[in-house]
């Protein structure tokens, strides 16, 4: 299948939006962040992080009550909502009118990192489709189990999908093993079912469109594979879309943004030992680098 690979020169002939220099902070994009719980309360801190760091302007936050004020210290930057929480640490479908009056009013949506309770999210993501239905939504982790119920699930609006492949291999039904073999073909699989945008995560990430459209991204090293990282890079490619960029545009800058920040990591401490919450300092230097 044709695929585009994702190259610096790629990217410089792809330019991010730039606000204008007396634009305020509404004008960089306001994003909101659904994620974390109890007992995974960093994962939105290292999205929120990362997110500011690709350049938003705005940030909320919505995790537990249980865990918002920690949340709140630890990102002074934010403005922090408190959920209502299930027993089994999710946030209860109910906490979506906690959420509606952002409604219309922030340009990027990231639901998933760091949640628990895999029904309780999936009945919640049912509520946060439409109500965001104007704003670019990416789901990681747990949120994309909403596609698996009912069992033809279609997006009727533009989503972004970031799994591994473990994690798409659970929602698409099939070993892990088989995503490995042809991660291409089960991206582009992906995506034409769900009609989403579908990121599949790996030493080659592989972006598929709905229409079959591809591309295609490898690098980074095997130290991006370590708790907290894939929290950062969904907090990356959110930042970009509260920018204005397309979904798109917004992943491959992303996945390129990660990448590279794995390597300038490896570069002062080594292929192993560096930290998730390391990576999101190294995008503003890179993205000075990339630009045109």
């Amino acid at each position: 299948m044709d695929t585009t690979d994702i190259t610096p020169s790629l990217l410089r002939s792809w330019p991010l939006p730039m606000p204008q220099p007396d634009g305020d902070k509404e004008v960089r994009g306001h994003l909101l962040i659904v994620a974390g719980s109890e007992e995974m309360p960093g994962a939105i801190v290292l999205a929120a992080t990362a997110a500011l760091r690709a350049g938003a302007g705005k940030l909320t936050l919505a995790t537990g009550a249980s865990v918002a004020a920690q949340v709140a210290v630890a990102m002074p930057e934010a403005r922090v909502i408190g959920l209502d929480e299930t027993v089994q640490g999710g946030f209860r479908h109910e906490a979506r009118h906690q959420l509606a009056p952002l409604a219309g009013k922030v340009d990027a949506v990231l639901v998933g990192p760091g949640m628990c309770d895999t029904a309780a999210s999936c009945e919640l993501m049912r509520h946060l489709l439409p109500l965001f239905a104007g704003s670019r939504l990416i789901l990681d982790a747990c949120a994309m189990q909403v596609v698996r119920q009912p069992a033809h699930f279609r997006f009727t609006q533009p989503v972004l999908l970031t799994p591994h492949a473990g994690e798409l291999a659970q929602l698409m039904g099939l070993s892990k093993d088989a995503v490995l073999a042809d991660p291409h073909a089960c991206a582009v699989d992906a995506a034409r079912r769900w009609h989403a945008i579908v990121a599949l995560k790996g030493a080659l990430t592989v972006i598929a469109m709905p229409d079959g459209s591809s591309w295609t991204h490898a690098g980074g090293n095997i130290g991006l594979a370590i708790s907290g990282s894939g929290d950062t890079l969904a907090g990356i490619i959110t930042g970009l879309a509260a920018r204005g960029a397309p979904l798109e545009q917004a992943c491959a800058w992303g996945i390129a943004l990660h990448a590279l920040a794995g390597e300038q990591l490896a570069l002062r401490f080594g292929i192993l030992g560096y930290l998730a919450r390391e990576i999101p300092a190294e995008i503003p230097a890179l993205l000075r680098n990339l630009a045109p």
